[in-house]
């Protein structure tokens, strides 16, 4: 099971015009903006990224309002794991288990999750905070990412895991935002 001090929750290539085009958009921004915000309240650290900002544009300024003075790392390769500076900047937070979401689940979430895995990390990945611009791609991506051996979770799985416990202001903190 998860732990507040074990998990970095990595935001993946929510940009520009990828992000309002991917199956669910509406519903995936939501879902990300309800565990970004639960991350913080547990302390859970977020890595974010960014695909080729100058084509692609960079992560959706909703989500980036969330994460005050977090700079993304770019990077050209699919897999974040092909940028050095993602790599140098995951091995800092010295955390094992990775909440994986993003976009394209099929591209850059997949190759990403495979690669984590590889180098021993537990992947995590949350379904419902994952997409891409179709519904095929997207459930092609799990299957894919869950064969290769991540555990499939979901932002509410996922946040009340880390929680454990129904006492206490975090756990009332996080049960709402939960519940929005």
């Amino acid at each position: 099971m998860i732990t507040p001090k074990e998990t970095l929750l990595l935001l993946i290539d929510v940009q520009g015009r990828l992000a309002k085009g991917v199956f669910e958009a509406a519903k995936v921004e939501g879902t990300l903006s309800r565990l970004i915000r639960a991350c913080q309240v547990l302390e859970v650290p977020v890595l974010v990224t960014e695909q080729y900002p100058g084509g692609l544009g960079h992560t959706i300024e909703s989500l980036m309002e969330l994460l005050p003075g977090n700079v993304p790392v770019e990077k050209l390769a699919f897999s974040c794991c092909g940028s050095p500076e993602f790599m140098h900047r995951l091995r800092s937070f010295n955390r094992n288990d990775i909440l994986v979401a993003g976009i394209e689940t099929h591209v850059c979430v997949y190759q990403t999750a495979v690669e984590l895995i590889e180098f021993g990390y537990n992947v995590h990945l949350v379904t419902d905070a994952v997409s891409s611009r179709t519904e095929e791609n997207k459930n092609l991506g799990i299957r894919c990412i869950e064969k290769a051996g991540a555990s499939l979770t979901s932002s509410e799985m996922a946040l009340f895991e880390l929680l454990r416990v129904a006492e206490g202001d975090i756990f009332k903190a996080v049960s709402k935002i939960v519940k929005e």
